[in-house]
C-alpha cells in the first residue's frame, strides 16, 4: 500500500502568511504541555515567530475581508436547484459569528506581545545559547512552578489567540474543499495550467515517487517542477501521474 503525501503551496502572499499562521498555531497546540526547558523554548520560539508575523500587514482586515467573500459565495449556492440549504445556512451562520468574534476581539496577539515573560525570552532567543538559567532567570523560577500554573497561564496566551484561530481555520477548510483533486500527467518533470484567480494548490504525490514538486506562479498561472529527491542518483519519469487540486 503506498503512502500519499501532500504539498500545498499558496498562490499569494496573503495565503502564503495565513499559511505560516497555521503551522504556528499548530505548534504551539502540540507545545502548549511545557515540563521542560526544552519543551519552554520550542513554545516561545514558535510564540515569537508568531508575533513575527503577526506585524506584516493588515491580518485582520485580510481574514474579515475573506469571511465576506466567502459568505457572498454561499449565497450564489442558495440559488443552485438541489443544494443542501440548511448546511448552507449553517455554514453562514458560522462566518458570521467568527467575523464579530474577531472585530471585538482585542488587537491581535496583544496579550502576547504585553507579556513580560514572552518579551524577556523573545529578546534572548536571536543570541545563540541565550536562554541559560543564568541569562533568564525568570523563566527558570517559570519552570519550577506546579505544572498546573504553567498550564493555566499557556491556556490564557492560546486563548487570547481563539478569535483569530477559530477565523482562520473556518476560512482554511472552506477554501481547500472548494478545490476537487483530479488527475494529471506531467511531461519529463513539468506541468502548467491556469490558476483562475485560485488561492492554493494541493498536490499529492507517493512516497514511492521519490519526487517533490517545486511551484512557481500567481493567482492566473502556474508552472510544476518535479524534483528527485535524491539529486544525485534519482531521476523523474518522462511521465508522472499525480492528482491536483486548484482551490
Amino acid at each position: 500500500m503506498s503512502t500519499s503525501i501532500l504539498f500545498e503551496h499558496p498562490l499569494n502572499e496573503k495565503m502564503r502568511t495565513w499559511l505560516r499562521i497555521e503551522f504556528l498555531l499548530d505548534q504551539l497546540q502540540v507545545s502548549r504541555m511545557i515540563t521542560s526547558h526544552q519543551g519552554a523554548l520550542t513554545f516561545f520560539r514558535n510564540t515569537a515567530e508568531l508575533l513575527d508575523v503577526f506585524e506584516r500587514g493588515e491580518l485582520r482586515t485580510e481574514i474579515l475581508k475573506e469571511l465576506e467573500r466567502q459568505q457572498q459565495k454561499l449565497r450564489v449556492w442558495l440559488d443552485v436547484p438541489g443544494v443542501d440549504k440548511e448546511r448552507v445556512h449553517e455554514l453562514s451562520d458560522r462566518l458570521k459569528t467568527r467575523a464579530t468574534q474577531l472585530m471585538s476581539a482585542p488587537r491581535i496577539g496583544q496579550l502576547l506581545r504585553e507579556d513580560r515573560l514572552i518579551a524577556l525570552v523573545r529578546q534572548r532567543l536571536s543570541i545563540p545559547g541565550g536562554c541559560c538559567s543564568f541569562d533568564l532567570p525568570t523563566l527558570h523560577v517559570w519552570l519550577h512552578q506546579a505544572q498546573t500554573v504553567r498550564d493555566s497561564q499557556v491556556a490564557i496566551w492560546l486563548d487570547s489567540l481563539s478569535p483569530l484561530r477559530e477565523a482562520l481555520l473556518l476560512l482554511l477548510d472552506l477554501i481547500r474543499q472548494s478545490g476537487v483533486f483530479r488527475n494529471q500527467t506531467s511531461l519529463n518533470g513539468f506541468f502548467q495550467d491556469n490558476a483562475d484567480g485560485a488561492d492554493l494548490l494541493r498536490l499529492q504525490l507517493t512516497l514511492e515517487d521519490a519526487l517533490y514538486p517545486q511551484v512557481s506562479g500567481h493567482k492566473s498561472r502556474y508552472a510544476i517542477r518535479f524534483l528527485p529527491l535524491d539529486s544525485e542518483h534519482g531521476d523523474v519519469p518522462a511521465r508522472l501521474s499525480f492528482a491536483l487540486a486548484c482551490c
